[in-house]
């Protein structure tokens, strides 16, 4: 049993003209016009497929297909739809569109499985106007509450409360989640690797078995502005290059480091910013990703004593403030091995490694069973137009996740699940 290809590709190119913008990409993040239409047409080509259709309070779209009833619980395959400004069209419907023809692809061959079989689109899981990311997978386990989230306003003034109802949601509909949250034994979303590790090795199919931990400050370095002509150079305390010897040491020490820890600076503003005064004042933000703990916390350490250096050789002040320590998060052992086991089984290679990125899969880990696959990504294009993993590829990834989620549907015991950690069978 295969997937049907055409139809996907042509699903996926269907649906990038809701958002399609003047500059060759995808504009479609959510609670805007393009997101609203999408999210009508999904909703529309679910009851077309006979699919059970609701909406929780988050916004989150759900189609369920029954399954014989023979096994409890249901197993849910998805992603989101929203993009983020002038993105591709790949990085989340492909998850969505996949999940689709999975479904489509049961039917057609006249598959029904023990379980119930869920597709689902999360709102909100890219950057948007209301500065909340991963919005309804962290809504639906209960990260975000709605009296976190009653006065939450985007830039024109817009209630988060407001767009949720306009999508079918609803602060007063957030206890919900939790009742169906209790329902789902697993969890599988498929995504473009929006790096080059695959391609690196020619490789189409990644298994994910670990989402890394994020940490990030906000730095502030203060020195003395002065006057860029009368100051002489042993007499500055340039906040500038002291920021810049900061931030290279950053790059070193990662490039360095032996393991899969990456070490960014993404925002920086200099103060007064004007051409013939020195600068007194930098404000950047230091970000670490790593799969493994102790490697962050090692990292900060390491870079904090090197900054001290710094900061006494330039004769300046560094303050940190931290606003993300975000462990890493391990996805699901059992159903890791089950979908390297289907690789196996097909003879299609793959390989095993962290996602560098947060996805709604990190968060539904924490309430049930939770597996990631990877497909590779054209030169490690993402977040833009020229975003692209080919259509062999994605085919051969998609008959992997086919049949890894018929051997789930085998392998997952036949009670309801308790908790995330409920066994796998050993049939």
């Amino acid at each position: 049993m295969e997937i049907n290809i055409n139809r996907l590709i042509s699903d996926i190119n269907r649906y990038a003209e809701y958002g399609r913008d003047n500059n060759g990409g995808v504009t479609r993040p959510s609670f805007t016009k393009a997101d609203l239409e999408v999210r009508h047409l999904f909703i529309n080509e679910l009851k077309d497929m006979d699919l059970q259709v609701m909406v929780d309070g988050a916004g989150n779209i759900w189609g369920r297909k029954k399954g014989s009833g023979k096994k409890q619980g249901c197993i849910v395959v998805g992603s989101h739809l929203d993009s983020v400004p002038n993105g591709g069209k790949y990085d989340g419907p492909l998850g969505v569109l996949m999940a689709k023809e999975i479904i489509k692809t049961l039917g057609e061959n006249n598959v029904t499985l023990d379980h119930d079989l869920e597709i689902v689109s999360f709102t909100a899981e890219e950057s948007n106007d209301f500065n909340l990311s991963t919005f309804g997978s962290r809504s639906f386990v209960g990260r975000l509450h709605p009296d976190m989230l009653q006065g939450v306003l985007d830039s024109k003034g817009m209630k988060l409360s407001e767009a949720l109802e306009s999508v079918g949601g609803g602060l007063n509909r957030y206890p919900e989640m939790h009742e169906k949250g209790r329902d789902i034994k697993a969890f599988v979303e498929l995504h473009i690797e929006q790096g080059q590790r695959l391609e690196s090795n020619d490789i189409s199919l990644a298994v994910i078995d670990n989402v890394v931990g994020t940490y990030r400050t906000n730095v502030t370095v203060t020195g003395q502005s002065n006057h860029s002509g009368t100051t002489m150079m042993e007499h500055r305390q340039d906040a500038l290059t002291a920021a810049a010897e900061m931030i290279i040491e950053v790059e070193r020490y990662c490039r360095e480091y032996e393991g899969s820890l990456v070490g960014t600076v993404g925002k920086i503003q200099a103060f007064p910013n004007a051409v013939n005064i020195i600068p007194g004042q930098v404000n950047f933000t230091f970000e670490l990703r790593g799969e493994n703990e102790l490697d962050i916390k090692k990292a900060v350490s390491d870079i904090g004593i090197i900054w001290k250096w710094i900061k006494r050789k330039r004769k300046v002040f560094i303050e940190q403030e931290l606003f993300l320590d975000q462990k890493p998060i391990e996805l699901d052992h059992d159903l890791v091995n089950i979908m390297k086991e289907t690789a196996e089984d097909m003879e299609e290679p793959y390989m095993v490694f962290p996602s560098m990125a947060v996805h709604d899969a990190a968060h539904i880990a924490s309430i049930t069973k939770s597996v990631m696959l990877f497909v590779k990504s054209i030169d490690g294009k993402s977040h833009c137009p020229e975003e692209y993993s080919t259509p062999e590829d994605i085919e051969k990834v998609g008959n992997v996740m086919l049949n890894g989620v018929l051997k789930m549907d085998r392998k997952l015991p036949a009670n309801h699940p308790s908790n995330k950690t409920t066994a796998i069978a050993n049939s």
